[in-house]
């Protein structure tokens, strides 16, 4: 029983002893040398409770201007591919109608001309079945680049970030799919947002990206 007792006392001061250790060496002092910082405000910062934090993915895409821009040109590339698939499908559409129409009032000179034209339109439609694979691999590849230099501009600047903020991890999280309940103290969504806005500046209406410089602040 003395000791278990032993234990529990033990216990109770090092708790305390920790509680010393934080008020003393993370206080600020006034101008009189008095530690100023209240243990209320202590244990609402997430850099002295715990050296985490973390950022909603969501939140950093819909408003990180740098991705604003990426997004805006991967769209242009969207509706460029959309505007070349959509001319090449209604000149083979327009030649299959003529074909049809022709068919239909034998206008052909002979079975052989008939059979030539088809043959066309049928090369026609292949090419539109080509082009259309083709300029999807090539969406594909120019989103998973962008989306790659998303990753890496936001591991440097992340790391400048934390040059002076003493996090251990930072965690990403998408809706709740890493992170099921956790402290608002421990989101640093916003700061990290106008961290990373301040160092690439606004969003361009051109949709033109320039990776930001990973430069100290």
């Amino acid at each position: 029983m003395k000791n278990n007792s032993a234990y529990i006392v033990g216990g109770v001061l090092a708790i305390a002893i920790l509680i010393l250790y934080i008020l003393h060496f993370t206080s600020t002092p006034d101008k009189n040398g008095v530690q100023t910082k209240d243990f209320n405000t202590m244990m609402n910062d997430s850099s002295i409770t715990l050296p985490i934090a973390y950022v909603n993915v969501d939140s950093l895409l819909m408003n990180y201007n740098f991705w604003k821009d990426l997004s805006e040109a991967l769209m242009r590339t969207e509706e460029n591919s959309r505007a070349s698939l959509t001319q090449k499908e209604r000149q083979l559409n327009a030649a299959a109608q003529e074909f049809q129409r022709k068919l239909q009032n034998n206008a052909f000179l002979s079975t052989d001309r008939a059979e030539q034209e088809q043959q066309r339109i049928v090369r026609m439609q292949q090419e539109y079945q080509q082009m259309a694979e083709r300029l999807s691999q090539e969406f594909a590849v120019e989103q998973q680049k962008l989306n790659s230099e998303l990753n890496d501009t936001v591991r440097v600047q992340m790391k400048e970030f934390n040059k002076n903020k003493g996090y251990q991890i930072i965690f990403s999280n998408t809706g709740s799919d890493n992170i099921l309940y956790a402290d608002d103290k421990y989101d640093i969504t916003k700061e990290v947002i106008d961290f990373l806005n301040r160092k690439y500046g606004p969003a361009t209406s051109s949709g033109t990206a320039t990776t930001p410089p990973a430069t100290q602040e």
